[in-house]
């Protein structure tokens, strides 16, 4: 098991993404899986279904805007309160803007967004810096784009807070190395789950199409011939968060079933 008794901070609960964390990390070992997300419901939901597992995984929700602060701050120090330590750090909390030409873009959503996808990212991050120095090491893994790598007309306002989140991310494993911190990226591509299913209705109508064959034309573009599930590619960020990623350090890992090969 990856995260062999290991205590996991997963922001950024939801359906899709968020809760394959939070549940794999239980699969994979974790005795104790602190939850964020800014509604209640979603992480009733996380604790619901990895209780179902019966692993006997402790479960802490905290409800958390990562824009606040102080909400980040306690958080992390809850999750030592009730669990001792942090192994890792997975942030996975983001808003996708306003999908929009940049000529006519609403600039007050880009800094809504570059709020949330870097700032708030930040926040957490710098909290959750100090224990892991106290304890001598840990991970710290942020989920990236691959539309940062491969452009998507109307995303520049996501697209660019996840650049800067890159950006960051790279300075922060140069400078927390020496503390046997490792920080790395995982870039997601299409991912299939409820967020991608309900992008694709909504296209699927307007354009009087099927889901069905909407999803076959974005397979098309994909080496693997398939849009890789949700939870394969949760494995990939967990994989950077475990011991068997203690070499790894400042890496951005594609995940995309070959979409984007640098």
């Amino acid at each position: 098991m990856l995260l062999k008794d290991k205590v996991i901070i997963v922001s950024g609960i939801g359906p899709g993404l968020g809760i394959e964390l939070s549940t794999l990390a239980a699969r994979e070992g974790a005795r104790a899986v602190a939850v964020a997300a800014r509604t209640a419901s979603k992480l009733a939901d996380a604790e619901a279904e990895i209780m179902k597992l019966g692993l006997g995984t402790r479960v802490l929700k905290v409800q958390t805007d990562i824009r606040d602060r102080g909400q980040c701050r306690r958080l992390v120090e809850g999750t030592v309160a009730s669990f001792g330590r942090v192994d890792a750090l997975i942030n996975s909390a983001y808003v996708p803007g306003k999908f929009e030409p940049i000529e006519s873009a609403d600039l007050d959503d880009w800094r809504t967004t570059l709020n949330v996808n870097l700032f708030g990212t930040m926040n957490l991050t710098q909290e959750v810096i100090p224990i892991l120095k106290r304890q001598g090491g840990g991970a710290i893994v942020m989920i990236n784009s691959m539309v940062t790598r491969k452009r998507l007309a109307y995303q520049a306002g996501y697209s660019t807070s996840k650049a800067a989140l890159a950006g960051a991310t790279a300075h922060l494993a140069l400078e927390l190395g020496p503390y046997n911190i490792r920080v790395n990226s995982a870039f997601m591509g299409w991912m299939w789950g409820p967020p991608v299913e309900h992008y694709l209705e909504r296209a699927a109508k307007r354009q009087g199409a099927t889901v069905e064959a909407l999803a076959a034309e974005v397979a098309k573009n994909i080496p693997l011939r398939r849009i890789p599930d949700d939870a394969d590619c949760a494995k990939a960020a967990l994989f950077l968060a475990s011991d068997y990623a203690s070499a790894i350090t400042g890496a951005a890992l594609d995940v995309n079933g070959g979409e984007f090969m640098p």
